[in-house]
């Protein structure tokens, strides 16, 4: 019984986790039923507020306007990284990704907020079923790996797109921002952190995008 809190808990992490990425991502398809249910399943407060925002302000319009090209909070984290290039962090979340199997079902690029949070989920699961397996390593190994990824990556840019997204006006995105930012918290090393807006590169698909499911 010692071990039914901890493990339940690694399911509330991860719906929470689930939440938060698909707020983050374009509503297609159904986006709005997914992020209805979770809403209802969740304890935090403020997300399942921002659910039951997202069902009456959410669309594909507002998502590219406020994350698109030219929008006041941009999804991607290279475009909070100006100093990394950006095949070099493309390459290095996608090692993190295929070590762990992460295939998420989104048009969204590896660097965006809905797949970096969508992979956090993910971790929290596959740390339980590891877990329930007894399989303290790979327990280990995941929860490591979970830690490690948002300090190098989603620390990088949660406060400055919570604090963005607090700005636009849309209740939902502000109060998904403000709940990554309380998981993530500050970036412990802010020295090389540039801001600069990125131009999206040759050949993209500029408005595809749909729902993500684990």
């Amino acid at each position: 019984m010692k071990n039914m809190i901890p493990q339940k808990q690694y399911l509330v992490d991860a719906a929470e986790w689930r939440l938060i990425s698909l707020l983050f991502d374009c509503p297609t398809g159904d986006w709005f039923a997914q992020v209805r249910e979770l809403g209802r399943q969740v304890s935090d407060k403020k997300l399942r507020r921002a659910a039951r925002a997202a069902q009456k302000y959410a669309s594909e319009g507002l998502f590219h306007s406020i994350f698109g090209p030219g929008g006041p909070a941009p999804g991607r984290e290279v475009s909070y990284r100006g100093w990394v290039q950006p095949g070099y962090l493309l390459s290095e979340l996608s090692s993190f990704y295929d070590a762990f199997s992460y295939k998420p079902a989104t048009h969204e690029v590896p660097d965006h907020v809905a797949v970096e949070t969508g992979f956090i989920a993910y971790l929290r699961l596959k740390e339980l079923y590891a877990l329930e397996c007894g399989d303290s390593e790979n327990s280990k190994i995941t929860a490591d790996a979970s830690r490690i990824f948002i300090d190098d990556h989603l620390s990088k840019y949660a406060e400055t797109l919570s604090k963005l997204l607090a700005a636009s006006g849309i209740d939902y995105l502000e109060l998904a921002g403000s709940a990554l930012f309380e998981r993530v918290g500050p970036d412990k090393d802010k020295s090389k952190q540039v801001f600069l807006p990125v131009l999206e590169e040759e050949g993209e698909t500029l408005f595809e995008c749909g729902g993500a499911t684990l």
